[in-house]
């Protein structure tokens, strides 16, 4: 159970910072966890010491947690403890000689052009919800959109006539993205034929609904790409976020500047979209051992 400080703590970063509630639940589920091993242990915040902090990120990795779940625990309280001892509720900082564990930088999973063609060619056309994932589907790839501000897009926030979309990102920061024509036809005829059945006499500003006329939810976004990709018989571990790194990489793979990848995923720092770029020298020595007679 969360300590008094802690959820003090939770309601300043979402009222100060503007942080999303995502963000605030991640923070959240991490000082859950360190609260149950104050508890086991029977320790108060202000005895907490760097080898009190160790021994719990210790039992963290016994458990098995990997080593970028750690590092955002590191970084949890890191941020936690500097707010007790600027608000005075402690007397020193006992994450100031911690390090986080190293990362092991992996590349997403991405689906070739290929399975993008399958997965996009799963949905029933001839049904009203069959057109809603069509639409969905090509919406994710055709803007690389991340699922929560596809969960919220909105009417308005579609400018069809100019083949643009407005989205609210990461840190509140709006970005106008293309829609290619496939996907502006398949919204269009979602929005004229399969969205006026889902809604009944319902109202809901948000794109794209569930079968009960409600905003679908990230849940069910996921779920819904899950059950496609198996129709699809695609073998890979396959998210949402997925068609999101699948986008960026057959974008920069055809050409794309790095910068222009940069402002269409609305990362904050360029060095987040480079990941990409491994992803695509993958794939060009793929193609090299491929083709070259001498490889």
């Amino acid at each position: 159970m969360l300590t008094a400080e802690m959820q003090d703590y939770l309601r300043a970063i979402q009222v100060e910072r503007g942080l999303s509630v995502n963000t605030v639940k991640a923070y959240q589920q991490d000082l859950n966890a360190f609260a149950r091993f104050l508890e086991e242990q029977q320790k108060g915040l202000s005895q907490v010491d760097h080898v009190f902090v160790l021994a719990f990120l210790n039992q963290l990795r016994e458990k098995g947690r990997a080593n970028s779940s750690i590092a955002r625990m590191v970084t949890t309280l890191r941020k936690f403890f500097a707010y007790l001892k600027k608000e005075n509720l402690v007397a020193h900082d006992p994450m100031q000689t911690i390090k986080p564990p190293k990362k092991a930088q992996h590349l997403p999973a991405v689906l070739t052009v290929e399975e993008v063609d399958r997965l996009l060619a799963v949905p029933d056309l001839t049904s009203t919800l069959g057109i809603r994932n069509k639409a969905l589907l090509e919406l994710l790839y055709a803007t690389g959109l991340r699922v929560s501000e596809l969960v919220h897009l909105k009417l308005d926030d579609l400018h069809l006539d100019l083949g643009l979309l407005q989205t609210i990102g990461k840190g509140d920061k709006e970005r106008i993205i293309p829609i290619g024509e496939v996907a502006i036809d398949w919204l269009s005829t979602y929005l004229r034929d399969s969205r006026p059945k889902l809604l009944k006499k319902q109202k809901a500003d948000q794109i794209f609904l569930n079968d009960h006329g409600r905003p679908i939810s990230r849940q069910g976004v996921w779920l819904l790409i899950k059950q496609l990709v198996a129709k699809a018989d695609i073998h890979k571990d396959v998210s949402p976020h997925t068609l999101r790194h699948s986008f960026a990489t057959h974008i920069l793979e055809n050409g794309a500047d790095l910068r222009i990848v940069q402002e269409l995923l609305g990362h904050s720092d360029i060095s987040t979209t480079q990941i990409y770029t491994h992803i695509s020298k993958g794939r060009l020595t793929q193609v090299y051992d491929q083709f070259h007679p001498r490889a």
